[in-house]
């Protein structure tokens, strides 16, 4: 009765269900599909919708200026919500997880190992790994097998010894190997615990049913995930080196009283390998799937790309920037596949906030999603 005609949010359509408890949306959520049952709440009720007690999810271009935009003076900034932002395994936040004014210090810090100048410096490691990729991918389509090349899987060997590379000094053989290396396949299941431990934000006493309602070797194999990056990432610390990687850059710029610390540099590195290597495969996978969708799109960009270069080596960051289709290919398929499908919720800063043109009050729960996912 209160959260359908006496709750703050009881003027904003959503399922009735939804409005009195959040098991609904973590049912979705553990499931992984919350992202197509939004979709299908905002296709019925429109750009807002009520998706838990205390949770609004947007698909409105305003909402996101509203929320993320730039804070004029005396603007309160929305927070992360605690829900979907928890720390590292070492109790320390890493970048994702780092609150504002926390946040842009390690940002500020991190920035020197992703400039253009470091990019530049990181090209030779860059043409080792996609050359031993356009070698394997050679040799398995000329192979007498006739087993279907899951791209994806290729796409995600080579994007994991590339960034494991940069950040640790040393690559996961995935390409070599053919096949994923251990770690990499403990990280997917950290990525999956993640979901099961926002039953515990809302529901702590939980907490206690742990070995009844969450399957234990989950939370092993994320411990397990984290020590093994911070044993690699101990390794590249001994390891006496100029090569550009990224622990080069960041330990050449942390030498003030506001740098990292060791427990931020693990939390960061484990970050690196996820963010830089899985979402990057996957847009790639989404770009190949729909210029295969798109003969006419897929023959421009051929024509573009053979058109510009004599010769395989010709191809490098400077020259491909030149390129107009292919980028324009590019940023759409981030538009229309973006890797990251899920929401990043806020909190509505104490004194409530206008969103979309409408009052919100504090506490609550903010989904904003791109409008091209809905």
């Amino acid at each position: 009765v209160y959260v359908h005609y006496f709750h703050p949010l009881r003027g904003y359509p959503g399922p009735r269900l939804a409005a009195i408890s959040p098991i609904v949306f973590l049912f979705w959520e553990i499931r992984g599909r919350s992202h197509l049952w939004v979709k299908s709440l905002h296709d019925q009720y429109g750009d807002v919708v009520r998706i838990g007690p205390d949770i609004l999810a947007y698909r409105a271009s305003q909402a996101w200026k509203d929320i993320y935009g730039h804070r004029k003076k005396g603007q309160k900034v929305f927070l992360k919500d605690p829900s979907l932002y928890t720390p590292t395994p070492n109790g320390v936040d890493a970048i994702i997880t780092a609150q504002e004014a926390n946040h842009t210090r390690v940002r500020r810090l991190l920035a020197h190992a992703f400039s253009r100048r470091a990019l530049h410096e990181q090209e030779t490691l860059l043409h080792t790994y996609v050359d031993l990729l356009i070698q394997k991918l050679h040799e398995k389509v000329s192979s007498p097998s006739t087993e279907a090349l899951d791209i994806n899987r290729w796409f995600n060997f080579t994007t994991f010894d590339l960034i494991g590379d940069l950040a640790f000094g040393e690559p996961f053989d995935c390409l070599q190997n053919k096949e994923y290396h251990w770690w990499v396949s403990l990280m997917f299941d950290a990525v999956r615990l993640s979901v099961y431990v926002k039953l515990f934000f809302y529901y702590p006493f939980l907490k206690v049913l742990l070995k009844l309602g969450l399957p234990a070797y989950l939370m092993e194999r994320r411990r397990a995930s984290f020590n093994l990056s911070v044993e690699k990432l101990n390794r590249r610390m001994r390891r006496q080196t100029d090569r550009p990687d990224f622990m080069s850059y960041i330990l050449k710029h942390n030498d003030d009283e506001h740098g990292l610390s060791m427990a931020e540099i693990e939390a960061n590195a484990a970050t690196f390998v996820l963010a830089g290597s899985e979402t990057t495969a996957a847009l790639l996978s989404g770009c190949v799937f729909y210029l295969l969708r798109n003969p006419a799109t897929y023959a421009h960009l051929v024509n573009e790309i053979r058109g510009s270069f004599k010769n395989y080596s010709d191809i490098g960051l400077s020259s491909i920037a030149k390129l107009p289709y292919l980028n324009a290919v590019l940023d759409e398929s981030l538009r229309i596949y973006p890797p990251i499908a899920t929401m990043l919720p806020r909190i509505v800063p104490e004194g409530g906030a206008m969103i979309n043109g409408r009052f919100v009050p504090e506490g609550v729960s903010i989904f904003p999603k791109p409008r091209e996912i809905c």
